[in-house]
């Protein structure tokens, strides 16, 4: 992949900075697409799954936008944020990292756009008058944000993001989870596991309940058991009415990358896992895009409920 030179790109150029970014991404998800046969295309996935785990709220195309201009970020803000919220200033000279914004204005409840677009595309909507319309997402815009590592000042707050990095916690954690997430969970004791050699299992108790369930073999490596059960976790919210094989097979990269994503995220080892993108040969662009999608949200669900 082209990304293998260590390059960092940067939009510099105000004028062509939106299109920029989305070509960028585009580009991305292109030389996945062309070389997922390759190793260095599962490395670069697993670098994405890096940054993702570092910024869990953040949307696919945000994370990948951080990676390949500042794959090293831990922490990013504006300059305001950083000065403002934290006490530090952003050092002279320092590029900004490019992402992309929300953009919340009034917008019409027909065509949910802002006033000036709702004019221009000619919606006949005029039930209200503009002054009067909520508040809403119309659209995201280039907005620069800076790595903890390019300003000085105070310390940071000691964050709480690893709160459970003890997987003797996460356990009982994702257990907890369970009903939230829509799923029934059991850890069963080794000599009672009908899995032969398999760490967990997700699958549905009938045709009429589909409420899946996850089992998982007991052991006392709590840190191994808590990554099977995200695994599984995974599986029973990306599988949900997929009776295709071959797609069920290529979800197993989704539920491998979302386990490593959430397990990364508590400080847990997931050296081990293994991706193998070749079962996403023949997928498209805006295929891949959506798998980067799942991934992305579903980590960001299961962290979300970890973290209450």
């Amino acid at each position: 992949m082209a990304t293998s030179d260590h390059s960092v790109v940067s939009f510099g150029d105000s004028d062509t900075r939106h299109d920029e970014m989305h070509s960028t991404i585009e580009e991305w998800v292109d030389e996945l697409v062309d070389h997922v046969n390759d190793a260095q295309a599962s490395e670069e996935f697993q670098k994405w799954l890096d940054v993702q785990s570092r910024f869990h709220d953040y949307s696919h195309q945000n994370t990948l936008l951080i990676k390949l201009q500042c794959a090293e970020a831990t922490k990013v803000a504006g300059y305001n944020t950083w000065r403002n919220d934290f006490d530090r200033h952003v050092q002279e000279g320092e590029q900004a990292i490019w992402i992309w914004a929300p953009i919340i204005t009034k917008r019409c409840p027909e065509c949910e756009n802002s006033p000036s677009y709702h004019e221009n595309i000619g919606c006949e909507y005029d039930e209200t008058p503009p002054d009067e319309w909520s508040k809403g997402l119309v659209g995201f815009k280039p907005a620069p944000v800076f790595d903890v590592s390019q300003t000085d000042g105070e310390p940071l707050p000691e964050l709480e993001t690893a709160a459970f990095g003890d997987a003797n916690d996460l356990v009982p954690a994702l257990k907890e989870a369970a009903d939230e997430l829509g799923v029934t969970v059991r850890i069963v004791d080794a000599d009672d596991w009908d899995h032969g050699d398999a760490k967990g299992v997700c699958k549905y108790r009938s045709l009429h309940d589909v409420q899946p369930v996850v089992g998982a073999r007991a052991r006392s490596n709590h840190a191994d058991l808590a990554v099977t059960l995200i695994h599984e976790y995974a599986h029973a919210l990306l599988h949900f009415d997929i009776d295709d094989k071959p797609e069920r097979a290529k979800r197993e990269v989704e539920a491998e990358a979302v386990a490593y994503i959430v397990g990364r995220y508590f400080g847990l080892d997931t050296s081990g896992s293994a991706f193998y993108l070749a079962t996403w040969q023949g997928d498209d662009s805006e295929v891949i895009q959506e798998r980067l999608g799942r991934i992305s949200s579903t980590a960001q669900e299961i962290i979300g409920l970890l973290v209450e």
